[in-house]
């Protein structure tokens, strides 16, 4: 007995692995038995020091074994290394070339077009300002802030103790607005010295437009990752320019926060679909790495939604790990990551609550946890079998949990309307709420519109798009039936495999491209970020040999061979589609570049002119937001309200003094104005006598539903008051409103009145 048990605990010790990766030999058995209590904690440090051990082992053998697998098929070949290291340089060089030159080339395209469009050079700076409408009006207003203090330090005192641009409040303007591209442009701009090369404006504009050229280029490297071939990357930034109408709206909104971050995200996103590749070298994993962390941090410094986004992006990584598709080790350093820039993000951004109760946190928080459970059972057991099965449920179960007790004692303002906003979008509720109401009629909140699958189509993107969603959904719903059936990943998928689902960036970008179209569909606004993706999906998949050839294994071609095939479609359908592009669109794009549009506002500019001259410095203007964004930045005057809407008490004003367009009495509009202090008021002709196309989202009929003016008879809705329309009556020059108004001002748009201090009643 004791001789036949020598060589079974032989086995158990040392079969299993009972040298280590020096060779030397395992501890006794008798020594794990000595110590019982401490015999978990130690398996748990064993454990992790392994894993660790073995991520680097599996690195340095990728590193290793990369070079020795192309040699051996080099010499198959009759290639020598050096041919090949060469063919790869110029490869890698031509393809760089290609996607720096498309970058730089589509940010000269829109400097060209933004001056034929505005005339930009031959204007004053006065009519330069006007073309900056809305809220990007104020984010220039505070780059030119700025540059106007005499320090950068005093600078950035004075906007994050904002009192000189709402009346009566004073505000943290970097915060609440997300000022940080300002900043970083008003540095460059001192620092670099430009003072006296370029105007401010050209400057400000410049770097925008250089952002969207590294957009471009971002785009270029992830099809051209995803797909092997730089021309991937070269039809894609061809579907985006020609898509540019539902792909950016860089055109009429350049200060837009999301102008400024987007660029960033999808640096982010390329980097991401190189770092969760298969057999990828460790100095590329670290660089890849590096740069999800640092675009990530820096896209959620530049919008206040980022984390929306990222939470998106967040839950396809979720699935990606639930079915086991990709190395679940890279996807929780992708969490990590998002976990250092939600707190990074908290501390410098004023500790910005908004990220605290974020769902992002929430969610990862609830993936982080779920992970260490599942670390510290053993496996094979009953709990680990039904922690993989109850995983989702886990995950989402603790998510919502967390989110809720976050809200509870984190006190914050986390964008209230916006989940009202969300039931009534989604039919859960309904209200006469003046604010909701104008929310849901703005177009970008509306769902798209047939024109923009119509232009989509017409492009050939549309059709391209759902053929290779299509291929790869299907692939990768045979992978995750293989996984359920217990059917490992292979380490390499091969051309000939015809398994592109088993890729997990292909996986990662089907997930993440269904779930922003999904918002797309309800939200026109969220096609902005939908349809870029939807131009590099399509490029890479008639670009991709894998494709093709996942689509002739279900086939089951005999008459061809199938590699070649998918080589030769990989080439020719790319190609004829960018020759029908080029002699589609080419014509087009060069006739907007040579056509001079004519954007000149004569009303507004006698409206700025007459302010600057006429009213005094301490004068506080009231009236629409869209308008006071303008005064701001034309004028520097005070106004009372702005065209922000993240922010409760700015969006109670807008309401309250949008009320000049409803039937309210002379009265209650002068109680109104005299409370935000304001001075003078304007009355926009558009507004007053606005016909829309539907008839329920003019201003004044929103006003009206709010203030429960609307008489409903037999089907028809008819707005009734005792008084008439404040901004008709007013032009009437008829007491009572002569006794609370005086016109001071007033041309073919713009009616401005004086409000009296001293209120006289005459007949």
């Amino acid at each position: 007995m004791r001789e036949r048990s020598r060589p079974r605990g032989r086995r158990e010790g040392g079969g299993g692995g009972g040298r280590n990766a020096g060779g030397a030999a395992s501890p006794p058995r008798t020594e794990r038995r000595g110590a019982p209590a401490a015999g978990g904690g130690r398996r748990m440090e064993e454990g992790a020091a392994d894993l660790r051990q073995r991520r680097k082992q599996n690195c340095t053998e990728s590193d290793k074994m990369a070079p020795e697998e192309r040699h051996k098929e080099n010499s198959k070949l009759g290639r020598s290394p050096k041919y090949m290291l060469i063919q790869r340089f110029a490869k890698l060089f031509f393809g760089c070339l290609a996607a720096v030159t498309s970058g730089m080339m589509y940010a000269v395209y829109l400097s060209t077009y933004h001056e034929r469009k505005f005339w930009f050079s031959s204007r004053q700076e006065l009519e330069r300002e006007i073309t900056f409408q809305g809220d990007s009006a104020i984010y220039y207003s505070f780059y030119k802030e700025l540059l106007k203090a005499p320090s950068f330090e005093r600078g950035v005192y004075e906007l994050t103790h904002n009192n000189k641009t709402v009346s009566m409040k004073t505000i943290n303007a970097v915060q609440q607005m997300t000022l940080y591209p300002e900043l970083i442009a008003s540095v460059l701009y001192q620092a670099s010295g430009s003072e006296e090369v370029i105007e401010p404006v050209y400057f400000y504009i410049g770097i925008v437009f250089g952002l969207q050229g590294i957009y471009v280029t971002a785009l270029f490297v992830t099809s051209w990752v995803m797909s092997g071939t730089w021309l991937a990357g070269m039809l894609t930034v061809a579907w985006f320019i020609i898509n540019r109408t539902d792909t950016t709206r860089i055109d009429y909104s350049i200060p837009s926060r999301e102008n400024w971050a987007l660029p960033y995200f999808a640096c982010q996103v390329a980097a991401l679909t190189g770092y969760l590749k298969k057999n990828l070298n460790c100095s590329a994993e670290k660089f890849c790495y590096l740069l999800v962390s640092a675009s990530t941090y820096t896209f959620m410094m530049m919008w206040e939604y980022s984390h929306y986004l990222l939470f998106v992006q967040a839950v396809s990584l979720f699935l990606l790990d639930s079915f086991a598709l990709a190395q679940s080790e890279k996807v929780h350093e992708v969490y990590k990551i998002y976990m250092f820039s939600l707190f990074l993000g908290y501390l410098l951004q004023f500790e910005n609550s908004a990220l605290l109760v974020s769902p992002l946190l929430s969610l990862v928080a609830a993936l982080m946890l779920s992970k260490y459970l599942q670390m510290n059972v053993k496996k094979g057991t009953f709990m680990s079998r039904l922690l993989k099965i109850m995983y989702i449920y886990l995950v989402l179960t603790v998510t919502l949990t967390l989110n809720l007790l976050l809200k509870m004692f984190v006190p914050h303002k986390e964008n209230e309307h916006l989940l009202k906003f969300l039931e009534i979008k989604l039919g859960l509720n309904t209200t006469k709420n003046f604010t909701m109401n104008w929310l849901l009629c703005q177009e970008s909140l509306q769902a798209p519109s047939q024109d923009f699958f119509l232009r989509l189509t017409q492009s050939s993107l549309l059709p391209f798009y759902i053929l290779v969603l299509i291929i790869c959904l299907f692939s990768v719903t045979q992978v995750v039936f293989r996984r359920i059936c217990g059917e490992p990943l292979k380490e390499t998928v091969k051309l000939e495999d015809g398994r592109i689902g088993e890729r997990p960036e292909i996986v990662y970008h089907v997930i993440h491209t269904i779930l922003l179209g999904s918002l797309a569909m309800c939200l026109e606004g969220m096609k902005y970020l939908w349809t870029p993706y939807v131009c590099m999906l399509a490029a890479f998949g008639v670009c991709s040999p894998e494709l093709w050839m996942t689509l002739f294994k279900w086939l089951r071609l005999k008459a061809v061979h199938p590699i070649l095939l998918a080589l030769i479609l990989s080439m020719a359908v790319p190609t004829i589609i960018g020759f029908s592009l080029w002699k589609e669109f080419f014509p087009r794009i060069m006739t907007e570049l040579s056509e001079l549009q004519e954007f000149y506002d004569p009303d507004t500019v006698e409206l700025m002119t007459w302010i600057k001259r006429q009213a005094p410095v301490a004068a506080v203007f009231a009236g629409s937001p869209q308008l006071m964004g303008v005064i701001k930045l034309c004028t520097g005057w005070m106004v009372s309200s702005l065209p922000l809407y993240n922010d409760d008490d700015l969006l109670k004003r807008n309401e309250n003094i949008y009320q000049i367009y409803s039937k309210r009495s002379a009265e209650d509009i002068y109680k109104i104005l005299t409370s935000y202090k304001a001075n003078f008021l304007i009355i926009e002709d558009s507004i007053c006598n606005e016909v829309g196309p539907v008839r329920g989202c003019r201003v004044k009929d929103l006003l009206d539903i709010a203030n429960g003016h609307v008489v409903c008879e037999e089907g028809d809705s008819y707005a009734y008051s005792k008084y008439g329309r404040f901004c008709h009556e007013i032009k009437m020059n008829y007491s009572p409103y002569v006794n609370y108004f005086t016109r001071v001002y007033w041309n073919r748009s713009y009616f401005v009145y004086r409000i009296n201090t001293v209120i006289s009643f005459q007949s």
